[in-house]
């Protein structure tokens, strides 16, 4: 039976997650591997199935709530929610005023993410190669074909939720990397950034803007509802494919990764080479720093999760 602190301490938990999905390149469902919940925040999403709807629908919450772990899950995602919350405006500010940096953290990131991936395939083979080519020249091609503004309708907004939202529960992928993929990932950090700073409008308060803050809060409620779609359906096949083909998933996810760096270039947006204008340079030693900020940290979250894992080991 779990008491109070101990649901402050998943919220907590949560809350890394959070940051780490506002992250490309830092998966949150690698942040769960390493505070040792992965496997019940995966095996409480499993159990929202058609039992929990019928407990749902015939009025036995309480059995409904223990059915899903309701109060794990809760906890979660109050943490999840409040960290991408605070850190969405931050994320916006430093991709406008400082692209070149922001671009090339996320680049070292994803680098570093994929390397950590394709360490755990042993005893390589040439299909396994062939494997890896072709996720990379997957990425590649959607990326190159992706075009840098995609639509901002709400069908869109719907898919891309849908999309990654299943990302977040593999170690890792980032749902924000593929919001980077798909064009979405500074239009929904602003979204959420416009949604709080306008948040004064519903009491009518001064310089707040009524009409951006119900624009920004249906695009967020139309992504959410894609979110809960996909985590609800996509996710299960996602699971399903590991399970049966573990293996090869990793290699073509490996591959994706690394051919998609051609989207996560920090020269390859408008930001950024206004940036280059300005400081009268390519601004290479800051792109190599940050690179390598990003690259080293995710090495760190890895080294860390290795070693809790063999200490959890060897308590058993």
């Amino acid at each position: 039976m779990r008491k109070i602190k101990d649901y402050l301490m998943i919220t907590v938990k949560g809350a890394c997650m959070g940051a780490a999905d506002v992250i490309p390149g830092v998966s949150g469902g690698t942040i769960a591997f390493i505070m040792g919940i992965y496997d019940e925040f995966v095996g409480s999403i499993a159990k929202i199935d058609k039992e929990a709807v019928r407990l749902l629908f015939t009025g036995h919450f309480r059995d409904f709530w223990k059915h899903i772990n309701g109060g794990f899950l809760t906890s979660l995602i109050i943490g999840i929610a409040l960290s991408v919350v605070t850190l969405a405006g931050l994320m916006q500010l430093l991709l406008k005023d400082y692209p070149i940096q922001t671009w090339s953290f996320f680049f070292g990131l994803i680098i570093a993410s994929s390397i950590f991936i394709l360490k755990g395939i042993a005893d390589w083979k040439f299909k396994d190669g062939l494997l890896l080519v072709c996720g990379i020249a997957l990425g590649a091609v959607v990326c190159t074909l992706s075009p840098t503004q995609t639509p901002d309708a709400l069908w869109f907004i719907f898919l891309s939720g849908a999309i990654a939202i299943c990302a977040m529960i593999l170690p890792g992928i980032s749902g924000s990397f593929i919001l980077l993929i798909l064009g979405k990932y500074e239009f929904i950090m602003a979204s959420i950034s416009e949604c709080l700073t306008n948040i004064g409008a519903l009491w009518g308060s001064s310089g707040a803007d009524s009409a951006l803050f119900w624009e920004s809060t249906l695009t967020l409620v139309i992504f959410l509802v894609g979110a809960v779609t996909g985590i609800l359906g996509f996710s299960k096949f996602l699971h399903w494919l590991l399970a049966r083909w573990h293996r090869g998933t990793l290699l073509i996810l490996a591959g994706f990764i690394i051919g998609s760096l051609v989207k996560i270039w920090p020269w390859n947006n408008e930001e950024a080479l206004m940036q280059v204008e300005r400081a009268g340079g390519l601004q290479i030693g800051w792109a190599i720093g940050f690179a390598l900020i990003g690259f080293f940290l995710v090495t760190g979250i890895e080294i860390a999760g290795k070693r809790l894992t063999k200490s959890s080991e060897g308590r058993r």
